[in-house]
């Protein structure tokens, strides 16, 4: 009996330690495979979390260098208008030095023009210069002479270039830009104006159809046939 009980003390005692090794083993495994899993799992997390910041990082740097590109872009924008600015005002200064070359050598035209008309008997009066001619000529005749030399006949403004002009001429009947050959009794002067300051002698012009063009003489003004031969005043305005 005894051995019979103890035989089955041990079977017992056996059994207990085989079922206490079934539980124990997978739940010690189990805790192992929990405690990998949670250190898995915190990796990860740090490892997410690492990324997160490397991707946070890299936006930042992307903004920043889109904000610095941005701002490369609006300087070189600035730099170029700046640019075509400049070069606008200096084709602006090139034009105009171009232009002041110009006058300058049509004023050094003039000049030589000038001197050489004075050379040949032309004189100053304010801002024209005259020929008062020595030879006799038509109306029309005078009138080509004095455009073949830059000129045309004088056109007398005032009683003040009429004093010069007398004075100059004294007793002589000179030709003058005055004419009414295309309208009877409408006088115009050479460049197309009518007359609105006149110095006509008393009871002139009379001469109707006839005479339509103008003489100045020692009496002022009267009209005469314009094929009729008499010296002639060249006027030329030295600042046209």
């Amino acid at each position: 009996m005894n051995r019979s009980y103890r035989s089955v003390t041990v079977c017992l005692v056996l059994l207990c330690v085989l079922l206490l090794t079934a539980v124990i083993v997978p739940c010690v495994l189990i805790n192992t495979n929990n405690q990998q899993f949670n250190i898995k799992t915190t990796n990860i997390t740090e490892v997410r979390d690492q990324q997160l910041t490397k991707h946070t990082n890299i936006k930042e740097e992307r903004d920043q260098l889109l904000t610095k590109y941005t701002n490369i872009t609006e300087e070189r924008d600035q730099l170029l208008t700046k640019y075509t600015n400049i070069i606008k005002e200096r084709d602006e200064l090139m034009a105009k030095y171009k232009n002041i070359i110009k006058q300058s050598e049509q004023l050094n035209q003039e000049k030589n023009e000038l001197r050489t008309r004075f050379n040949d008997g032309w004189i100053q009066y304010r801002f024209s210069i005259y020929l008062f001619s020595s030879e006799w000529k038509s109306w029309s005749e005078s009138r080509s002479y004095c455009r073949e030399k830059g000129a045309d006949l004088i056109i007398i403004n005032n009683k003040e270039e009429q004093d010069f002009v007398q004075k100059i001429s004294g007793t002589a009947l000179s030709w003058i830009g005055l004419t009414d050959s295309v309208e009877e009794a409408r006088w115009k002067w050479v460049d197309g104006s009518i007359l609105t300051s006149s110095f006509w002698i008393s009871g002139e012009p009379n001469g109707g159809a006839a005479e339509n063009c103008a003489l100045i003489g020692p009496s002022d003004w009267a009209d005469y046939p314009c094929s009729n031969a008499y010296i002639y005043i060249c006027e030329k305005n030295i600042y046209k």
